[in-house]
């Protein structure tokens, strides 16, 4: 069980973006978060991987804070893939950064091995988002989490990347928490709704 409970955060120690926040996720189910622009879903996003502390509350991966150290069980895609890798770096390199290279998870998300000796700006942005995806699952996390992360995406493009990211998620009964602009894809995706705000 991924849990959120009484969130609190406030950038720069300003006025609180999350004020108690409560969340509850298990394995196998897709939760979406709905909210208005604005109310914090990248924030949420942002703390349940980890990548933010909250000034009080705490996240909890069955009973157990998320690790200081080591490979989180709560991996985060983002909306700008760009901003998720080194543009120094070639791609081959950021997929090391997880461990071995997966070539089955290569080919699931359609990753070219042409593409693997490229820098960041050499791709478009559903090609590094694909390579994202992969990093994420190759560090065997419990969650995902999603934030609007085909936006950017062509329509062709996000059915193919979703169409693999759930077969994975299936297959390793993984829990994903996302968060997305399109009612039609939250429709599909979602097995449950959690209404931020009225």
């Amino acid at each position: 069980m991924l849990e959120a409970r009484g969130l609190t955060f406030g950038y720069g120690g300003g006025r609180p973006v999350l004020a108690g926040f409560d969340l509850q996720a298990g394995r196998g189910e897709r939760v979406a978060l709905s909210a208005p622009s604005g109310f914090g879903k990248t924030t949420i996003c942002r703390l349940l991987a980890g990548y933010e502390t909250p000034s009080a509350g705490e996240v909890l991966v069955d009973g157990a804070p998320l690790p200081r150290k080591g490979a989180c069980p709560v991996q985060l895609i983002q909306q700008h893939p760009e901003l998720a890798v080194d543009p120094r770096s070639r791609m081959e390199a950021t997929l090391r950064e997880a461990g071995e290279v997966q070539p089955e998870l290569l080919e699931r998300f359609g990753i070219r091995r042409a593409w693997m000796r490229r820098f960041p700006h050499e791709l478009s942005g559903g090609e590094v988002q694909r390579f994202c995806i992969v990093r994420a699952l190759m560090a065997n996390p419990s969650y995902l989490v999603a934030d609007e992360a085909s936006t950017m995406l062509d329509a062709l493009t996000q059915a193919q990347i979703w169409h693999a990211l759930l077969a994975e998620a299936d297959a390793r009964d993984m829990g994903i928490v996302f968060v997305s602009h399109s009612p039609a894809l939250t429709e599909r995706i979602a097995t449950r709704v959690v209404q931020m705000a009225s």
